[in-house]
């Protein structure tokens, strides 16, 4: 079982992390769009901005799902730093507690409300409001299974890069 979902894992956490930089470079193509309609055309483009907010709600939410498997979310770094034995095992059962509560309390909401503005539009485009309030769901659903992933197999890459 433990395999099975870390294999699982692995995929889905390769395609939030190129989904996420697809995205990031989406909004700055977006951005780039917007500063030349206003400024080069002197007309500026009515959608991108909206789009852009929208587009980040659905890169945070994929880029939370790769940080917390490499283990790069604010933890409580200092107390597994220092801890050994039985109380290492305790203060990472309560980290992975603690995010499986706060992930599911966001999936609940993120679910209750992408239903409430289901029939809401975007003010520039045709298109419904929960496309882009969906990425909260998502990202809460994977952001779990990111969580149990991580207590199987946990990663610390964030001790690597610090300076």
């Amino acid at each position: 079982m433990k395999s099975f979902i870390l294999a699982i894992d692995r995929h889905v956490t390769g395609l939030c992390l190129s989904l996420a930089c697809v995205i990031l470079a989406v909004i700055s193509c977006l951005g780039m769009w917007q500063v030349v309609t206003r400024f080069v055309f002197s007309q500026p483009s009515t959608w991108t901005e909206e789009v852009m907010r929208r587009l980040l709600i659905w890169m945070v939410m994929l880029g939370t799902v790769v940080a917390l498997r490499q283990g790069a979310l604010i933890s409580v770094d200092l107390m597994l730093r220092v801890s050994r034995g039985a109380w290492r095992t305790t203060v990472r059962w309560i980290i992975t507690l603690v995010n499986t509560a706060f992930f599911s309390v966001v999936l609940w909401f993120g679910v209750d409300l992408v239903w409430r503005v289901r029939f809401q539009t975007f003010a520039s485009l045709d298109l419904s409001m929960a496309w882009a309030y969906s990425a909260i769901p998502a990202g809460a659903l994977l952001a779990l299974l990111a969580t149990v992933a991580h207590h199987a197999d946990p990663k610390h890459e964030e001790l690597a890069t610090a300076q």
